[in-house]
């Protein structure tokens, strides 16, 4: 196996025979995974983190001074990129229903996002309406493929609903989306909200995985509803 470094490492096999096969599978693929690695000495939360630095190199959503919603932010791999890259004139805010280890330069908020008043609340917290609102969450597995497809895609248009009520004209929406053929709700609703709707797969995300982000730009979404 090549690391991200070009170094040549051999694969770590798991051999505790008290876990399970697909524990064993799961602890080999995170030892195993070069991006583990690289957070560790980066000093990243999670290996999530590189992910949306892939995406915003390209599209560059994360502009100086910008201010910016991170969704369901536990364990704040994701808050740590966008904090860095929107700088001291920018501002990040983070909830989740967890609680998280304090960020420099994030504002954490224990709040449900499916709460009423959880827009407001945010807004107030940012001092007025998105520039980005991101999301990486996942709901919990129940091992169904199907039943879990579902739950995140529910999630995900919870969150997209969400943000059209934080985000300012133009503003943009990132989140994840789980390839499975009901994603047309979702679609529609973004199209329909946001000039520019796209899939993007980073790199950083494992090729095996199902996994997808969905980019929507251009927010217009008060000026179509109103018309």
């Amino acid at each position: 196996m090549v690391s991200d470094r070009g170094e040549r490492r051999l694969k770590v096999r798991v051999k505790d025979k008290r876990k399970s096969v697909s524990s064993k599978r799961w602890l080999e693929r995170q030892l195993n995974d070069p991006y583990v690695a690289r957070a560790k000495r980066e000093g990243f939360r999670s290996r999530a983190a590189f992910k949306l630095a892939e995406i915003d190199d390209k599209h560059r959503l994360l502009r100086t001074g910008a201010r910016v919603v991170d969704l369901g932010a536990a364990p704040g791999g994701w808050s740590q990129v966008a904090a860095k890259r929107v700088g001291a004139r920018g501002k990040v805010v983070a909830i989740d229903i967890l609680e998280m280890d304090d960020i420099a330069g994030v504002d954490f908020a224990r709040i449900d996002f499916l709460d009423a008043d959880a827009p407001d609340r945010l807004k107030a917290m940012l001092g007025g309406e998105a520039d980005v609102v991101l999301s990486d969450m996942a709901a919990n597995a129940t091992g169904h493929r199907p039943t879990d497809h579902l739950k995140i895609m529910a999630l995900v248009e919870a969150a997209a609903e969400f943000a059209g009520e934080v985000l300012k004209d133009g503003g943009a929406f990132l989140a994840k989306v789980i390839q499975g053929g009901t994603e047309a709700t979702l679609l529609t609703a973004l199209k329909r909200d946001f000039s520019t709707v796209k899939h993007v797969k980073p790199a950083a995300s494992r090729a095996d995985s199902a996994e997808l982000y969905v980019l929507a730009t251009g927010f217009r979404g008060r000026k179509a509803k109103a018309d």
